[in-house]
């Protein structure tokens, strides 16, 4: 089965973690991603480490763990686009280009001749997207940002984390870059929108995406929670702020998680737990019942579920078809049978490491297929043959090299 973007040829300019993300799902549907790294340092995150891979031999490579989590089959040249000559490439690159993505400080490309407005002349039908922290516009567009900041600015750290008045209260961050990888989500999403509608109209566009504009959007129903409730949201440790009962529940030898979505599952919960008269309590008897008195349901339920252990509870949850599960480690997502039967983790030939693991792309298709050939490129491994494809002979390309253009 052919992947469903492999007529498609992407430059990517940019570094780091949101556009290096919507890139490799590019890749991971097939486009030719062509990465444009800086001679001699690449992207930054190649050096973000430890840990880094190691060669065959064991050795640390130059590539760290967040470059290998976001490479995934891109093709790497090196070009110092700060030269005519480095500029002049990436124009002659996008001639036959379907995707520019870049994430520099706005202005930075436009001073060099590389922005949307001079590259779409030479190809109009070019499909330019540009991720920054604060967008193109606004007081605060030529201010660098990073995922932490974002998370503070946008609201996340404000309902995340335990409550004030509970050990470990405070705000605390989600620990994945969670913005940055919603950022590159919503900048492939834009882009694959983009070339549908080219597809249509035969004319290119214009993305401007940034991570705060992601962020507020991702508030999603604390946002709603506030703008209809007039009412500040607040942390609320594990416990959702509109469904309950829905948090972490202590066992007597640790912690699961029970998810009840509705009434049904609350008269469920509470015969199976031989307490069915609490479904019937006027105080619990709606979910909107229960959210304003889960001060005194909580402690019920605490007092039941910490007589037994995790394994007795989630035998007993999944019987009645409850939602319930362990809250695993890293090491044991990767051991979950389903996690397993899903292939989400595969390990990809490298060439200097041997092979390479990868935790895969999610998506699934009835009738193509996923790229899932081509590990995370080393520094310029593709430059010779990119450049030769441009119709460079080898001694342009040395002569390149020698000048360290490339």
């Amino acid at each position: 089965m052919q992947p469903l973007l492999s007529n498609l040829k992407v430059l990517d300019l940019s570094r780091i973690l949101a556009g290096p993300w919507a890139s490799q799902i590019l890749a991971d549907l097939g486009a030719d991603v062509i990465k444009v790294e800086r001679p001699g340092q690449g992207d930054d995150t190649r050096s973000w480490g430890p840990p880094f891979l190691k060669d065959e031999e064991g050795q640390d490579t130059k590539d760290g763990a967040y470059f290998i989590a976001t490479n995934r089959g891109k093709r790497s040249i090196t070009l110092d686009l700060q030269t005519p000559e480095g500029q002049a490439l990436v124009k002659e690159l996008c001639r036959d280009a379907d995707v520019v993505l870049e994430n520099y400080k706005v202005g930075t490309l436009a001073r060099m001749g590389l922005d949307y407005d001079t590259l779409s002349k030479i190809n109009p039908r070019l499909v330019y997207c540009s991720v920054t922290g604060f967008g193109q516009t606004g007081p605060r567009a030529a201010e660098p940002a990073y995922d932490f900041l974002i998370q503070a600015m946008g609201g996340l750290m404000s309902v995340t984390g335990e409550r004030d008045d509970k050990p470990g209260g405070g705000p605390q961050k989600v620990g994945v870059p969670i913005v940055d990888l919603t950022t590159g989500v919503y900048a492939a999403l834009g882009i694959v929108a983009a070339l549908l509608r080219r597809a249509q109209t035969g004319q290119g566009e214009y993305i401007d995406v940034a991570m705060l504009d992601v962020q507020v959007g991702l508030l999603a129903n604390q946002a709603m929670n506030f703008l209809l409730g007039n009412k500040v949201p607040r942390r609320t440790g594990t416990a959702h702020p509109n469904i309950q009962p829905q948090r972490t529940f202590a066992c007597a030898d640790g912690d699961i998680v029970i998810v009840v979505g509705n009434d049904g599952q609350f008269a469920t919960l509470c015969d199976m737990l031989g307490r069915p008269e609490l479904a019937q309590d006027p105080r619990y008897i709606t979910n909107s019942q229960r959210v304003r008195n889960q001060d005194t349901l909580d402690p019920i339920l605490d007092a039941i579920f910490v007589t037994q252990p995790r394994a007795h509870w989630l035998a007993a949850l999944k019987k009645a078809g409850v939602p319930a599960g362990s809250i695993n480690t890293v090491p044991e997502v990767f051991e979950d049978p389903q996690v397993v039967h899903r292939a989400m983790l595969r390990r990809l030939p490298h060439p200097a490491a041997g092979s390479v693991p990868q935790v895969m792309n999610p998506l699934r298709f009835g009738s193509a297929a996923l790229r899932a050939d081509a590990a995370p490129p080393l520094l310029g491994q593709h430059t010779a043959d990119v450049l030769a494809e441009l119709g460079l002979s080898a001694e342009q390309i040395q002569d390149y090299r020698d000048r360290k253009i490339i």
